[in-house]
């Protein structure tokens, strides 16, 4: 049974509505580096906490799940809340997808958390690298080694760590229908995923996506509902602002709203769980505030009319040294096929 419900839409019941701390991005002379002030992700966790946020993504790979532990661990000690009011969700990184490598990468985040299980694990990629201590492990040309994984061989270890107590439930994220489908039709699958995160906001609605996720039970999950921050390695700046589109700013006038809480909205009223990353304690008290109005069927209509398939995080692993973004599509597929090595994929020696 999916543990992961949609977001309700009255205010005492946000705790599908998501806090996500991920941080500010530092970038290096090559390679940007996940970097966040550690005291300041435990500092806006327990604010989030305080205002009404309870779920919480984190992941492996932001570098900052003990301080995100130590914060919900200082709001359960207080009495804020309990345990069992935090829905916690981290990642398993693109180093530990090997079948054998699953649980210890979920056995090291509880130990950073300091928490006995975590209420959803997700496949971060569907992307598989060497395994090691390396987040972004690359070979003597500087490109990222890669290794060759049967993703349902992953999927049965997750399996695995759910039937052990180690997570509530387990997820995928970054994930098409085509893959989706391969874990699906698994022979002998035992647990379908309870959700897909990926991009989807206004500019990219991924509504057939969407439908399938939904025809299949699994709740899609939106990040960068927002678009993305306007930094040249991020993304392409020539890109139009979400936030500044006429149509959303005329919903918002007339609601008397951002357009950030009229683009969060509607995303919560069809029925997609929402990521709202944020470090701005006046924006992440704003945002619960989402669920203060509702948008008319007229104003979901007309936004659903601004949808354009732009995908802001189109250089994803390009702004993490991963690969040129024309090849991210290739890679995955390849990755899929079980063809994910350098040396025996042409299409990775540009």
């Amino acid at each position: 049974m999916c543990v992961v419900h949609l977001p309700c839409l009255k205010k005492r019941e946000v705790k599908y509505y998501i806090f996500f701390p991920l941080g500010n991005i530092i970038w290096g002379s090559h390679q940007p580096h996940f970097f966040t002030a550690k005291r300041e992700a435990q500092e806006v966790t327990q604010f989030a906490i305080e205002v009404g946020f309870r779920h919480i993504d984190c992941a492996h790979v932001y570098q900052n799940e003990e301080q995100v532990g130590q914060a919900i661990r200082s709001k359960i000690a207080d009495g804020t809340v309990k345990r069992e009011d935090i829905f916690y969700t981290s990642k398993l990184w693109l180093t530990s997808l090997r079948q054998e490598l699953v649980r210890p990468a979920l056995e090291k985040s509880l130990k950073n958390l300091q928490l006995d299980y975590v209420d959803l694990y997700i496949i971060h990629f569907p992307l598989a690298v060497k395994p090691g201590e390396e987040l972004f492990p690359k070979d003597e040309n500087g490109k990222l080694i890669a290794d060759s994984v049967d993703l349902c061989h992953t999927w049965e270890a997750l399996e695995k760590c759910k039937d052990a107590g180690l997570t509530k439930s387990i997820g995928v994220s970054n994930f098409n229908h085509k893959q989706l489908e391969k874990i699906l039709n698994k022979p002998g699958l035992k647990y379908k995923p309870v959700c897909n995160q990926v991009e989807c906001h206004p500019y990219l609605n991924q509504r057939k996506l969407l439908d399938f996720c939904k025809s299949h039970d699994i709740v899609l999950v939106a990040y960068a509902a927002l678009g993305s921050q306007r930094l040249k390695e991020w993304m392409n700046l020539d890109l139009p602002v979400l936030l500044e589109d006429p149509v959303l700013c005329a919903i918002a006038n007339k609601h008397k709203q951002t357009p950030a809480l009229v683009a969060l909205r509607y995303q919560i009223q069809r029925g997609v769980v929402v990521l709202a990353k944020s470090f701005n304690k006046k924006r992440i008290k704003e945002n619960i505030q989402v669920f203060d109005f509702e948008l008319t069927p007229e104003d979901m209509k007309a936004i659903d009319g601004i949808n354009r398939n732009i995908r802001y995080y189109e250089f994803l692993p390009n702004h993490m040294g991963l690969l040129p973004p024309h090849l991210l599509r290739v890679w995955w597929i390849f990755s899929l096929m079980g063809i994910s090595s350098p040396r025996h994929n042409p299409f990775l020696s540009n």
